[in-house]
């Protein structure tokens, strides 16, 4: 039979999943620890073994090999703007739509400290934006100069002020730099204008930053590593909630991905307010959009979970003043691959989940707030307006392995004690049993169809 072979070089697992795509079947999955500090391979091919086993002699012939990877910590980039709450912010979205994890964000002109914090950071891409088009195109020159007289040797994608292109391809071929320009983050005032910059960014990470974190082994066996993992989650998402030419779409939905150093929130919804009287305010949000919480996960950022989070919340969740917070958080944080065994570490590792699925959502939805006029109230709601989402859909780990997954995940759903978050009120509850999501987002690549059947079919519904 024919298959498709999935692969996702995570960064602490190397996930397979083998695709009939004759029967439009999932034949079997598999996954070992990542090895790129000695060789990609390894890891691969200890899951590649297991892989084998579960498909148990039959004839498949892989037609196809298509990866992603989060591997040697993933896509990191910084991202430069003008104004904070503008131009800056619409590119740390598309770095973040891009699959990338944003260390950070700068805005105005870059100052020297600053250029040497950036040579100085481990770094893969810079996105360079700012100014709408036609508008301040001093700022992003300066940045460009900037860049170019401290000899930075990363690739720049370049999205800001159209008007400032032409002397930015001259400062930077000059320069000798590596870039590629695109369309603007931010072409009109508020206006989002991501994918051209995602697309860029998908590009670069493909052909240039591949090879920069020793995955050239990888190249003689799969067709190609054709985007970091979050992006290729965030694909399968889009396309199960739009729909492709051929199937139907579920709707609006958000994946909740609850990683050992991060969690990461992708929605797909348009977010436009569901009540009355409520008028919009800042930054327009994209149809797709991604969160990602570096300071709540379940192991490396433990530690960070309990500061963010507090010891009373954690408790809450907990519903046991017994445990030590701080102590049981350290613990995962210096051995982060603790598997839990006991039904009290279990119980824990469930509380910090419910915590990062709480803290994550409310980071990524809109807030309303009410405004005192003269003429009476008046209702603004900045971010997405997630009340009346359709789907909660859960992956990672701790997820996957609890007995009361949903439960977790309504750790993110509206709160009267916090009324002025628009979390879902009412959704439907899936879980990615069988991690088949960022599979999922690369066979989007060529089979979207089939890609959104597939989930449909394999998304285990929560009752």
């Amino acid at each position: 039979m024919k298959a498709y072979l999935l692969i996702d070089f995570g960064s602490t697992y190397t996930k397979l999943t083998a695709v009939d795509i004759e029967n439009e079947e999932i034949l079997a999955t598999a996954k070992d620890i990542t090895t790129v500090d000695s060789d990609i391979m390894v890891g691969f091919n200890k899951a590649y073994e297991k892989l084998l086993e579960q498909l148990n002699g039959k004839d498949v012939e892989f037609v196809n090999k298509l990866a992603c990877s989060s591997a040697a910590g993933g896509l990191k980039m910084i991202a430069v703007g003008l104004v904070p709450e503008l131009t800056a912010e619409a590119a740390k979205r598309a770095a973040l739509g891009a699959g990338a994890r944003v260390l950070k964000v700068y805005s105005f002109e870059l100052t020297l400290k600053e250029i040497e914090e950036i040579k100085n950071s481990n770094l893969d891409i810079i996105l360079l934006a700012g100014g709408t088009d036609g508008g301040n195109k001093d700022c992003i020159i300066h940045n460009a100069n900037m860049l170019a007289r401290a000899g930075v040797k990363l690739p720049i994608v370049v999205a800001g002020n159209k008007v400032a292109e032409d002397e930015i391809i001259r400062i930077f071929d000059e320069a000798g730099m590596y870039y590629r320009v695109t369309e603007n983050v931010m072409p009109r005032l508020n206006h989002l204008n991501v994918e051209p910059a995602r697309e860029e960014i998908r590009k670069i990470f493909m052909n240039k930053i591949v090879e920069a974190k020793g995955m050239k082994s990888a190249e003689s066996f799969i067709s190609g590593i054709l985007m970091p993992t979050p992006a290729a989650v965030l694909k399968a998402a889009r396309v199960l909630s739009e729909g492709s030419d051929k199937e139907e779409g579920i709707g609006d939905l958000v994946v909740v991905d609850i990683g050992g150093a991060t969690t990461d929130i992708h929605s797909l919804a348009d977010g436009e307010p569901t009540k009355v009287g409520v008028d919009l305010r800042g930054l327009e949000e994209p149809f797709a959009k991604r969160t990602v919480e570096g300071d709540l996960g379940m192991r490396y950022s433990a530690l960070s979970l309990w500061e963010a989070a507090g010891t009373r919340k954690v408790q809450k969740y907990l519903q046991d003043k017994s445990f030590n917070v701080e102590e049981n958080c350290k613990y995962r944080s210096e051995n982060i691959r603790m598997v839990p065994q006991t039904e009290e570490e279990i119980k824990f590792d469930e509380a910090m989940a419910k915590v990062a699925t709480d803290m994550a959502m409310e980071r990524h939805v809109g807030i309303v707030e009410t405004v005192y006029t003269p003429m009476g109230n008046v209702y603004t709601q900045t971010g997405k307006d997630l009340m009346e989402l359709k789907y909660l859909i859960g992956t990672g780990g701790v997820l996957v392995h609890s007995k009361n997954p949903k439960e977790i995940l309504k750790a993110g759903t509206f709160d009267m004690n916090n009324p002025t978050y628009l979390k879902p009120q009412h959704p439907e509850y899936l879980l990615d049993k069988t991690y088949i999501l960022s599979a999922m987002g690369l066979l989007a690549e060529e089979l979207p169809d089939m890609a959104v059947r597939i989930m449909k079919r394999y998304l285990v519904k929560l009752s």
